[in-house]
């Protein structure tokens, strides 16, 4: 599947800190029928909770490979929690990563972003009349509610920091 260059999604980024800490996840979807299946995978910063890197694809260690690939490289420094899926201890470097069950926690905000993309966009909604006829639109419309979300962060994040 052609995606685009992803430096589109770094004006909306805050810049990373030391401590970083990313939550990876990914998030079934549709385009067409659900016999079309498309993962969202995503990488959340925790500290500010953006989203930093995104891939639309399968469930395979390449597409980590391509959301990693995506990622600035100053939040690539930062350390990783996902859950216990092998294609993260296949591509993400050791001893920058935990898998760990839902139990523990650590992927609690990226858990909770995937489920306001169920809320806010249709087409994500598992039982639905709402889907993409086209890869390209899906694309489309997770860009566009991306940067609106990531600006939107950033803003509250300011005012959170600055009220301080």
């Amino acid at each position: 599947m052609r995606q685009e260059n992803p430096r589109y999604l770094e004006p909306t980024l805050l810049p990373a800190q030391s401590d970083d800490v990313l939550e990876l996840d990914e998030l079934w979807s549709f385009v067409g029928s659900k016999k079309q299946t498309i993962w969202l995978w995503v990488a959340l910063c925790r500290r500010t909770r953006q989203v930093v890197a995104w891939h639309f694809g399968d469930r395979s260690a390449a597409t980590c490979g391509a959301l990693w690939n995506k990622m600035p490289s100053a939040y690539k420094r930062a350390f990783c929690y996902s859950d216990l899926w092998e294609a993260y201890r296949k591509v993400l470097p050791q001893e920058q990563h935990q898998a760990c069950g839902k139990e523990e926690g650590e992927t609690n905000h990226v858990e909770r972003f995937n489920l306001t993309l169920r809320q806010r966009i249709g087409r994500l909604t598992r039982k639905t009349l709402s889907f993409s006829k086209s890869v390209l639109m899906h694309l489309i419309v997770f860009r566009l509610f991306l940067v609106q979300y990531n600006t939107h962060k950033a803003k509250s994040y300011n005012s959170s920091v600055m009220a301080r």
